[in-house]
């Protein structure tokens, strides 16, 4: 049977214009819908990344219960890397240092064991930091007045009191213990700024999740703070990467500095 033509003027597809038009739809809702998702993904990071802070802190409460009240060794470069008898024994960098991807630093450390030898627990998964050798180990640092710092005891802030026992640990709520640090400044475990002196970033928190950093605190309970100073020559909320802190530099205004400040300790 021989087909029938199509009626005159009958349509047998789109038109060009009408392509256009639908991809330009397409692009439109994928516009709308992109936002959506890249905020959902950095809130479900940033859930993990809190859960990964609990267990982390977790650890650190065993420990201290199984050696009568001491809190786990919280050393600077020089002692972690002499010693390696630190809650993590490495020092990280942005050159070619096997301390950057070797995990039995973390694993071998004091909270190790109480971690189950798990490897992620100590990385954000939102740190997207890279050595020259590969990704980065770790994300978290320790507040420097909690645990025994040994050679630095008292080099820093002797006025504020260093918490070497759980009894130190006055006003806990407000106390914070880990927290997530900027990957310009992280190295050692050891967060530290100088807090007797004019405000300055010497070890600056990360913003990783849209402009806040994760936090835990002496008594257990978890903390998202988003960093007020976002702007100027002083802002704590800088692009997390190599550069991105750009050594110490001066807190202006000092709303975040005092917010961390206030949380580190007391004084004697």
């Amino acid at each position: 049977m021989t087909p029938r033509p199509s009626p005159s003027g009958a349509r047998t597809g789109f038109t060009l214009i009408e392509l256009l038009v639908v991809i330009a739809i397409i692009a439109i809702l994928a516009g709308m819908l992109l936002p959506a998702l890249s905020r959902a993904k950095a809130k479900a990071q940033g859930a993990l990344c809190l859960a990964n802070l609990k267990q982390l802190h977790l650890a650190w409460q065993v420990y201290a219960d199984d050696h009568q009240g001491r809190l786990v060794s919280n050393h600077g470069v020089g002692e972690t890397r002499a010693r390696r008898q630190n809650w993590v024994n490495h020092v990280m960098n942005w050159e070619d240092s096997e301390e950057n991807t070797n995990t039995v630093y973390l694993t071998e450390g004091k909270l190790g064991s109480y971690l189950g030898r798990s490897v992620p627990v100590f990385k954000c998964p939102s740190d997207q930091s890279r050595s020259l050798v590969g990704p980065r180990t770790r994300s978290f640092s320790m507040n420097s007045l909690v645990g025994d710092p040994g050679e630095l005891t008292n080099k820093f802030n002797p006025s504020f009191v260093q918490c070497f026992k759980e009894a130190d640990l006055s006003g806990p709520a407000n106390l914070f213990v880990f927290l997530d640090e900027h990957p310009d400044t992280i190295n050692d475990g050891f967060f530290m700024n100088r807090l007797e002196e004019a405000p300055k970033w010497g070890n600056l928190p990360a913003s990783f999740h849209n402009g806040a950093g994760n936090l835990t605190f002496a008594d257990g309970h978890t903390e998202t703070h988003r960093w007020a100073v976002t702007t100027g020559a002083g802002a704590t909320l800088r692009p997390n990467v190599k550069g991105g802190a750009g050594g110490i530099f001066a807190a202006d205004p000092t709303t975040d500095w005092d917010w961390i400040r206030d949380r580190s300790g007391v004084r004697r």
